[in-house]
């Protein structure tokens, strides 16, 4: 074959560098700007560690992979027969041959290299598994099988068994090298009946066979462990009967079996027979057949199936134990509560922990009003899911319903969308905002339309931080709406001049903090111009040696890079810590492989109705056996500075890291008083919880078995077209309530539980949040024959109340949209006291959004609907007994409400928006408040007094005087539409 010229080859290897700068180019920029990164967080030691064990598992792998396969070509072509086989003319093996021959380095060595390049990059994708053997830790409880320590299964077994892999993979590669090198140098002829090998060729086969064949000797001894993660059984995780009787003993057999076949592969060798390797693995097949798959299905199908609930019963005891372990269950509270009581409004009315903080306002319905409300600008923006946290305001605790005020840059007019606006001018978001959860400003009834918002509190520029809840500095850089970078600074700070970033209408702002990446020389704003695509970053003049370029700004993103050997959970929420806005971001430690311990699909089993919703993040879609909420993490809302704390001292995984990683996690004593008064039990971590108590509170493995006892998580009634048919089960929800225990008012987050396919309610789950019970579960369990019932029966009642259908009915016919809040269970005297706010929305209005109407309560099947909660557990207790619930009237709401039309004269409250944009009249449209005209107040008046004779006439069964209250509430309806439409009169 013609060889290549001078000129030719240059010109070759010239395009290959080319070539593999195009294909690494993009990945070594992104390293790059990755170190800067950690550079900014200061945790560059996490950046290294990572990526030299990266590193040292690729050439590690690479070099095992690609030396195997090197040392097999080589031996296959230095012991090739002297005179290569006849073939002829048309043969195709001749012409590879030749060409081989001519370039016998370049496929000898580049052969192996790319074998081990592709080995070596999918190899270092483990390095979390390396770093866990390297920094292993006891756990100091022991498996009930074999008796070694739990740390053994979670940190040596995987590493074992990945070293194993590879080995297999090596020796599988080489094999397959030397026979496509010996048959295309001879050493294999395929010309005869049988065809024939060189004994070079015997020998060198033999030899990788036999190390294959003792290789899987080594597995079915580490096999032997693995069955303790078994899933044979599909009611329960880990070794099952027939595993224990019948495949542990078997892999026993088949290791001796393994070793003695490897033995008569390397005799074969030596003695350059292959008689006696194919008897071994004559051998090997029909006893892995037999011992490794019939036996066990046999004692499987005739023993154990038919006697299961006996046979299995250890194992299922094993199970219960480790789950309970493995996922912090095993301290499970449980306390026998009847669920039915008859109290009095005497009983209600001494209630000082649980009906003053029943809580109104629903974070996942919300959002949209605090947006209509407290938007201030079209480029900031709410999420759509708010948080709950408690705060002590004026001496009082209550939980109040918080969010940030954040930059949303995809709120940006069409007009302001430019790359300067994008990233130099609207930069940062503007306060913290909040409302207490237990009240609105006024019942929607008194109050012509305007009642039944949020009584907002922030703290924001327009204020200097100085609300309800004052922070030292209320613009905020990092949240979850931001998506683009931004670039901060100015060439001279004291030129005002030279500030660029939108504060208010009048003012200007320049960033102060530390957050961000220098880009003042030229190389780094070369790097971020490649890196983003933008030239603008080069040639804008605006940046100058002081500038900075603030990117990854989602705070659970910002952690989980900081800690890339943690599970973080879905939802950060913002508390105001010391005076600072912190966004708090829970993590967890986790294993694949706990044994005996129940196998749990993370994603699966903390969806719900509120994280199925679109745009909220989702924990990742793994299967996991144990799980610790040892690290709470906190990132600056203004400078992005990322902090993780322990919280949980006992946790080997934790401590293993610790090891690999030893200053990224700050010692439990770190944490101040305040910033622990707003930790709050995190909802994944609940509902995988409760996803397993639901079953693993049952003892008796026969129970166990056949699944008596089990629960399950309601479905969520209030989603859905058709409010009781919804199917996604039921978030947990945070309140403010009794505890079970003390009796003293704490922050829980609870849950209610059902019967297994049934409606009834089973048991209550709550777990305490408070600082000095912080983790503490309880689970109130309601007697087997109990008739109490669950969310979807209560939530079915208030559908079908005749007061309540008919009311609901007549705001749908007037193109208002009804939407139920969350459905509170509220354990109160003995009893369970279930609380549901209504809203309702303005349809085909773009900028409606709903308010508080009505709420529903329901106890003992008694149903109260009214317009406030006062007045609904009066319904259902009796006269007097919603005395304890907090004043639905909050602020004074009378004459123009706080709040200028800039929304920057640092008011507590914001107007509701003009009837262009939903709501009844009561406002201009610059959002002044304005007065109700006379007829209008009547028409609304008159329309109350025949909603309250139709509820009398329908109680009375007076049927001639509920047709003619219809009549009058039609008329008031019509009235009142007549008036508002001509703008009151």
């Amino acid at each position: 074959m013609p060889k290549l010229s001078r000129r030719s080859r240059i010109l070759v290897i010239v395009g290959a560098i080319l070539l593999l700068l195009l294909l690494s180019g993009s990945r070594l920029l992104s390293t790059y700007v990755d170190w800067l990164w950690f550079g900014e967080v200061g945790r560059r030691d996490v950046f290294t560690t990572v990526l030299f064990t990266r590193i040292a598992l690729f050439f590690a792998v690479g070099v095992l992979i690609a030396g195997v396969l090197a040392l097999c070509l080589y031996l296959a072509y230095r012991h090739r027969p002297v005179f290569a086989p006849v073939a002829g003319p048309d043969d195709p093996v001749a012409r590879y041959r030749s060409a081989i021959t001519a370039r016998i380095k370049l496929v000898g060595i580049g052969i192996p290299v790319i074998a081990g390049l592709v080995a070596g990059l999918a190899a270092q994708a483990n390095w979390q598994t390396a770093q866990l053997f390297l920094n292993s830790t006891p756990f100091g409880d022991v498996d009930p099988q074999f008796g070694l320590d739990i740390g053994f299964y979670a940190f040596d077994l995987p590493f074992y068994q990945w070293l194993l892999n590879w080995g297999f993979i090596a020796i599988a590669v080489g094999f397959v090298g030397s026979v496509i090198a010996s048959y295309l140098f001879g050493g294999i002829r395929l010309a005869g009946r049988g065809g024939d090998l060189t004994d070079a060729t015997k020998v060198q086969l033999a030899v990788l066979a036999g190390s294959f064949v003792l290789l899987k000797a080594v597995a079915y001894y580490f096999d032997r462990y693995a069955l303790l993660f078994s899933q044979r059984n599909e009611n329960f995780t880990g070794a099952s009967a027939t595993d224990l009787d019948a495949v542990l003993p078997a892999r026993l057999i088949l290791m001796c079996i393994a070793v003695i076949c490897a033995a008569a592969f390397f005799v074969g060798a030596v003695r350059k027979n292959l008689q006696w390797p194919a008897i071994a693995t004559a051998l090997m097949v029909v006893s892995s057949v037999l011992l490794g798959a019939l036996w066990p299905a046999a004692l499987e199908q005739f023993s154990v199936r038919p006697n299961a609930n006996v046979a299995e019963a250890p194992s299922i005891e094993n199970n219960i134990a480790a789950t309970r372990a493995a996922y912090g269950i095993d301290d499970v509270n449980f306390v026998d509560y009847e669920g039915t009581s008859e109290l009095s409004p005497e009983d209600l009315r001494e209630d000082t922990a649980t009906i003053p903080n029943v809580r109104l306002l629903d974070p996942s319905v919300l959002t949209d009003t605090f947006t209509q409300l407290q938007q201030r600008r079209n480029f900031y923006g709410f999420p759509d899911q708010l948080d709950v946290d408690r705060y002590t305001v004026d001496g009082e605790t209550q939980d109040y319903v918080v969010a940030l005020r954040e930059m949303n840059t995809e709120g940006l007019a069409e007009n302001q969308g430019t790359w300067i606006n994008r990233h130099l001018v609207y930069t940062h978001g503007n306060g913290f905002v909040a409302a207490p959860a237990n009240e609105v400003n006024s019942a929607l009834a008194d109050a012509g339309g305007q009642g039944g918002y949020p009584n907002f509190t922030f703290s924001d520029v327009s204020n200097d931080g100085n609300g309800d809840i004052p922070v030292d500095q209320p613009r905020t850089y990092f949240g979850e709406l931001v998506t683009d970078y931004a670039i901060v600074g100015a060439e001279n700070p004291e030129d005002e001049s030279t500030h660029r970033e939108y504060d208010t209408d009048n003012s200007r702002y320049l960033y102060t903090g530390e957050g961000g990446v220098g880009i003042g020389n030229w190389f780094n704003r070369i790097v971020f111009a490649a890196y983003h695509a933008e030239r603008n970053i080069l040639f804008n003049e605006a940046i100058g040696s002081e500038s900075r370029i603030i990117y990854n700004r989602n705070p659970r993103d910002r952690v989980a890079d900081v800690a890339p050997f943690l599970t973080v959970d879905s939802d950060p929420y913002p508390a105001v810590v010391d005076g600072r806005i912190t966004w708090i971001v829970d993590a967890y430690t986790t294993l694949d492989n706990y044994p005996y311990s129940e196998r749990t699909p993370l994603a699966e089993a903390t969806a719900d109705s509120v994280s199925q919703a679109p745009g909220v993040p989702r924990p990742p879609d793994r299967e996991i056996s144990y799980i610790r909420n040892s690290v709470k993490a906190t990132v600056d809302a203004y400078d992005g500075t990322v902090t993780l704390y322990e919280v949980d001292e006992d946790d080997p995984v934790l401590n293993a890291w610790r090891g690999a990683f030893p200053d990224v996690v700050q010692p439990m004593e770190e944490i101040s008083d305040e910033l622990r008064a707003h930790f709050r039990y995190p909802e994944d971590l609940f509902k995988v919880q409760r996803d397993l108590i639901s079953r693993y509170h049952v003892d008796n493995p026969s129970e166990f078995y056949s699944n008596v006892g089990f629960w399950n998580v309601p479905s969520d009634p209030t989603t859905g077209d058709d409010p009781g048919d919804a199917n996604t089960p039921q978030p947990p929800y945070y309140i403010l309530a009794e505890d079970l225990e003390s009796g003293d008012t704490a922050f829980q987050l609870t849950s209610a539980m059902v019967f297994l396919n049934r409606q009834f309610l089973s048991a209550f789950m709550t777990v305490n949040s408070d600082p000095e019970n912080y983790g503490d579960i309880t689970v109130l369990t309601l007697p087997e024959d109990s008739q109490t019932q669950g969310p979807q029966q209560v939530q079915t009642q208030f559908v079908s109340s005749s007061d309540v259908s008919t009311e609901l009915n007549l705001l749908r016919q007037q193109a208002t949209d009804v939407q139920f809040g969350n459905l509170l269970t509220l354990p109160v005297g003995g009893g369970l006291l279930y609380v549901e706010p209504v809203y309702i929305e303005r349809v085909n209005q773009e900028s409606s959004f709903p308010q508080l109407a009505r709420v529903l309560v329901s106890f003992e099947g008694r149903v109260g609907y009214a317009a406030t909660l006062s007045e609904a557990l009066d319904q259902v207790f009796g006269t007097g007994a919603g005395e304890s619930a907090t004043d639905p009237t909050g602020e004074d709401v009378e004459g123009e409400l706080p709040g200028g039309d800039d929304g920057q004269d640092g008011g507590e409250e914001t107007p509701p928006p003009t009837q262009d944009q939903g709501v009844p009249p009561g406002d201009d449209e610059d959002g002044g408040s304005v007065d109700v005209p006379a007829d209008l107040d009547e028409a609304v008046t008159d329309m109350n007094d025949a909603l309250e004779r139709v509820r009398s006439a329908q109680q009375s069964g007076d049927f001639a005087d509920l047709g003619q209250a219809y009549e009058d509430l039609a008329t008031a309806i019509e009235r009142y539409e007549e008036l508002a439409g001509s703008g009151g009169g």
